[in-house]
């Protein structure tokens, strides 16, 4: 299982939707490439390294079983990153997120 940390208001709009097409807070999986994820002991260190400016009620965990993506996962360290992350290369489908965790 990984995690994306997702603003709730993009997480509620692609489940009406049916497309999640955010990388990261603000910028699409079009203009990255890759969707930006976590494991367990990381999700944290995201959060109050770019969402600490919104309160935990804005926010929701994904948690995505990997097995369900039709894009590759690759756990790589890019740019400045200090831990290797993994990425998914293309979007979450939503029928691959099992569980979603208030903060």
């Amino acid at each position: 299982m990984i995690l994306h940390l997702a603003v709730r208001a993009d997480w509620e709009a692609a489940k009406r939707e049916g497309v999640y097409p955010w990388s990261t807070r603000g910028i699409t999986v079009q203009q990255e490439g890759y969707t930006h994820c976590s494991f367990e002991h990381q999700w944290r260190g995201v959060r109050e390294r770019f969402y600490a400016d919104l309160s935990d009620d804005q926010l929701v965990l994904l948690e995505i079983d990997e097995t369900r993506l039709a894009s590759p996962v690759i756990v790589e360290r890019l740019g400045e990153a200090p831990d290797e992350f993994p990425h998914i290369y293309g979007l979450i489908e939503l029928n691959a997120v099992i569980g979603e965790r208030s903060l």
